[in-house]
């Protein structure tokens, strides 16, 4: 009976639509974190009368035909893109990003990745870097004598020295973008590596060519909705459970009568 193979493959496609929804909700205080969504297609189809067929040689054609489908399938998870709310932070090198484009990153392995987690430091040599103590790209360092620093909303990255009144500029602050976002290649930590499918970045000054700015003592928030993800958490356990009762009345249908 094909129904047992249908409703498991339902109740397969269930759990991993309720995963997506776990780990969106375990994200929801992720700095800059994009919650992601589960597409489903339905699988190959047998024919046992084709749509405009006829049952003679002689006969009309089949209006509808008889087709027999075998369930569903996880196509893919995509991210959902929406900008994240803005929060303050009042940390000089806090930075957000409002609008598209990525942070670049360097690795230790050469590669650079791409992020939207403004968190930064400074490391013993003044390098602007992630938590785990990845530069920025450009290797902007500020002065240790520096008393002030300023990032405007083109990236330029501004300091005050001690003993100076004006500001002089240290580095440019540079944003990708991808032509295709969603086929970025997620590595945890926040950053994404360029993918054939994402297209190569394409690096530039922020609030040009389409690229957000940047907004220093700001982060950005999740843009997970909680009250949405539980409601569609229930709707994915309701369907799980419908998909288990078809699996028991195949069986039932199945077992010996009494």
């Amino acid at each position: 009976m094909k129904a047992l193979e249908i409703a498991s493959l339902g109740m397969l496609a269930q759990q991993q639509n309720v995963d997506v929804l776990a780990n969106n909700l375990a994200n929801m205080n992720t700095t800059a974190f994009r919650r992601s969504q589960a597409a489903f297609q339905d699988l190959i189809y047998t024919n046992m009368a084709r749509p405009g067929s006829s049952k003679s040689r002689a006969g009309p054609l089949v209006p509808a035909g008889i087709q027999s489908g075998h369930g569903v399938q996880l196509s893919s998870t995509f991210r959902v893109n929406e900008q994240g709310s803005l929060r303050a932070t009042n940390n000089t090198l806090d930075m957000a990003i409002k609008g598209n484009g990525y942070f670049q990153i360097q690795l230790p392995n050469g590669q650079t990745a791409f992020s939207r987690i403004g968190t930064f430091q400074l490391n013993n040599e003044g390098q602007i870097v992630t938590h785990d103590g990845n530069p920025l790209a450009g290797g902007i360092t500020i002065p240790p004598n520096a008393i002030d620093v300023t990032i405007n909303a083109s990236g330029g990255v501004q300091v005050k020295l001690q003993g100076n009144s004006t500001f002089q500029t240290v580095g440019q602050i540079e944003l990708a973008t991808f032509q295709n976002q969603g086929g970025l290649d997620a590595r945890g930590d926040g950053l994404f590596l360029a993918t054939t499918s994402s297209g190569p970045p394409t690096p530039g000054i922020p609030g040009l060519e389409g690229r957000g700015t940047i907004l220093q003592g700001f982060l950005e928030t999740s843009n997970v909705n909680p009250i949405h993800e539980i409601s569609k958490l229930i709707a994915a356990q309701r369907a799980y459970e419908m998909n288990s009762r078809v699996v028991k009345a195949a069986d039932d249908a199945m077992g010996s009568p009494q």
